[in-house]
């Protein structure tokens, strides 16, 4: 629909000008050499009738056609109203497909990313990934908006203009159009420095998002260590590129259009000094009038394709940057032909595991049986690996060599939503968004009862503070839980795990953030939730696991000791050392 408007507008273009050069030989019949009759005489009978009629009447005063004469004056408003109507439509309609156009593109560009892998998000900036979001769709969507009219309308009024010309005065149109090759030339150069700057500024808006996302989320270190100055610097030395290029896109936009009208101005001379050297009879003013209207309604859509032509570099620049997104394959890929786990009662095996981050191995032929319902406890020193193993299990990653099983399946041939389903997770770095207090427990479960999720509230020894608070529940925690301390979003995030109910269950440092109280009784709390679970439990504090079914020191990435608490105290080993490092100093 859109398309059929900008058509149509598009031919009216060349009626308009046709209706007041008409209305005007009408008018001022002295003005034209040739008789009104041999102007139309493409015209019917009947219509030739009706307008000598009215030309007959607002000459002599003769009111024998008063309807024709209020037609006739009417005509230039209706051929104006007509331009309008059909212009605003042609925007309309291509503005509802572009923005839908555009939203459905974000859409699927936001699927696209928060269904990559761990990694990605590992090597790219959130600052960028809003901007490729928000910022580079922007740019389409402006360009869409504003430059489809532009397309389809333009030329064909280009087109009909130019027709419309060639049929009425070819001569004087092809003097006329002597200059118009001349036109494309500020339009080439030009574009080329629009190319460079749009590819700058789109990177300038990423880098501006990098520093508000990494100065607002860090807002606490920043004030902590008198780092608002620095901060400030940085944000304005960003800026100043990005104005800089902004600039650079406004001149090589700007400067075709008067360029073009100045060109537009010399092709009428050249009219004019052909009438005025050329001997013989003279064009009429009408025809000359047809003339200036004709050219300089031309002028406008070429100043309107010039900024177009700068537009589509800008949305060349930013589409790249959209689709260069769209492209990036994930290296965790689905299955083709999931299969069904099945992790209750379930062995868990790691088999010959190796990973490595780039160049780093983290993790060097892992071998590990974790059987239905035992409590295993990774230990080691920082930096041993012991995150990644359960990152695997959780498939943010996938190994390198080696395989890990839950049962009889491999991971690799398990849908990530299934087996991730069959998972819960606390922790070391507490997640919680900017909602209320029920709705972050039910994500554990979406779909779970108030009753459920308040005794989830309870088993996590979370519901006393939430009912202190002035909403209860429905209390809303702030950005990243801002407004609860480290153990209150601590507890809510294990009562997240606790309504999930999962058959396998992977703890990293969940009662880190906790006092002592809290701790043994969010310990007592987890410890009935393992009851029949099989539970991966990372821990730094090695009070916390003396109950441990099996406990797994780690060291560079080796599995280096296995055994029960008792067992490695005796062996004297690493897990001995660590011992002794957290209770005899």
């Amino acid at each position: 629909m859109g398309i059929a408007a900008g058509v149509i507008g598009g031919l009216i273009e060349p009626l308009m000008i046709a209706t007041i050069a008409l209305v005007y030989m009408l008018i001022f019949p002295s003005a034209g050499s040739r008789a009104l009759s041999t102007k139309l005489a493409w015209a019917p009978e009947s219509l030739k009738n009706w307008l000598m009629g009215a030309q007959e009447a607002l000459t002599t005063g003769v009111t024998t056609h008063p309807l024709a004469v209020v037609a006739l004056v009417a005509m230039i408003p209706a051929v104006i109203f007509l331009r309008g109507l059909f212009s605003y439509l042609n925007v309309y309609f291509l503005q509802w497909t572009a923005i839908r156009a555009i939203s459905d593109l974000r859409v699927r560009l936001f699927e696209h990313l928060i269904n990559l892998s761990a990694s990605f998000f590992n090597r790219t900036s959130t600052g960028e990934l809003m901007s490729r979001i928000s910022s580079d769709t922007g740019a389409l969507q402006n360009v869409i908006s504003n430059t489809l009219s532009t397309m389809i309308k333009d030329p064909i009024t280009l087109g009909s203009l130019l027709a419309y010309l060639m049929w009425q005065q070819p001569k004087l149109t092809l003097v006329s159009m002597v200059v118009l090759p001349v036109c494309m030339i500020p339009i080439i150069v030009y574009s080329r420095k629009v190319r460079r700057a749009s590819s700058a500024i789109q990177t300038q808006y990423a880098e501006l998002a990098k520093v508000m996302t990494e100065s607002f989320t860090g807002n606490r270190i920043i004030k902590a260590y008198n780092l608002e100055a620095r901060v400030v610097a940085q944000f304005r030395s960003v800026a100043d590129k990005f104005i800089g290029h902004y600039m650079r896109i406004v001149r090589s936009s700007e400067t075709p259009g008067p360029l073009l009208e100045f060109l537009g101005a010399v092709g009428i001379s050249l009219v004019l000094l052909y009438l005025a050297f050329r001997g013989g009879v003279r064009a009429s003013s009408a025809d000359f009038l047809t003339i200036i209207l004709a050219i300089y309604s031309m002028y406008r859509p070429l100043k309107s394709l010039a900024r177009l032509h700068s537009s589509l570099e800008q949305a060349r620049a930013s589409s790249e940057r959209v689709f260069e997104l769209l492209a990036t394959q994930n290296n965790v890929p689905e299955p083709a032909q999931a299969k069904p786990l099945r992790a209750t009662g379930a062995v868990i095996q790691f088999q010959g595991v190796q990973f490595a981050y780039g160049e780093k191995i983290v993790l060097n032929d892992i071998h590990l049986t974790v059987k239905p319902g035992q409590l295993v406890a990774l230990v080691g020193a920082s930096g041993s690996g012991k995150t990644t193993l359960t990152n695997l299990l959780l498939r943010f990653y996938d190994p390198q060599q080696g395989v890990i099983r839950i049962g009889e399946t491999a991971l690799r041939e398990v849908a990530t939503r299934d087996l991730r389903s069959q998972i819960a997770v606390v922790t070391q770095e507490t997640v919680l968004f900017n909602d209320t207090m029920r709705n972050n427990i039910a994500l554990g479960r979406p779909g779970a009862s108030n009753a459920e999720i308040e005794r989830a509230g309870r088993h996590a020894f979370a519901h006393d503070f939430i009912m202190e608070k002035p909403n209860g529940y429905e209390t809303f925690i702030g950005e990243k839980g801002v407004l609860l301390s480290g153990g209150q979003r601590q507890r809510l995030a294990i009562a997240r795990a606790i309504l999930k109910n999962s058959p396998i269950l992977v703890l990293d440092e969940a009662t880190s953030a906790l006092d002592t109280e809290s701790e043994r009784a969010v310990q007592a709390a987890l410890e009935d939730l393992m009851i029949g679970r099989t539970t991966i439990c990372i821990a730094h504090r090695l009070s916390t696991i003396k109950k441990a079914d099996l406990i797994v020191v780690m060291d560079h990435g080796r599995i280096v000791e296995t055994g029960c608490h008792n067992e490695l105290i005796k062996r004297g080993g690493v897990y001995q050392k660590l011992h002794d490092l957290q209770f005899h100093n």
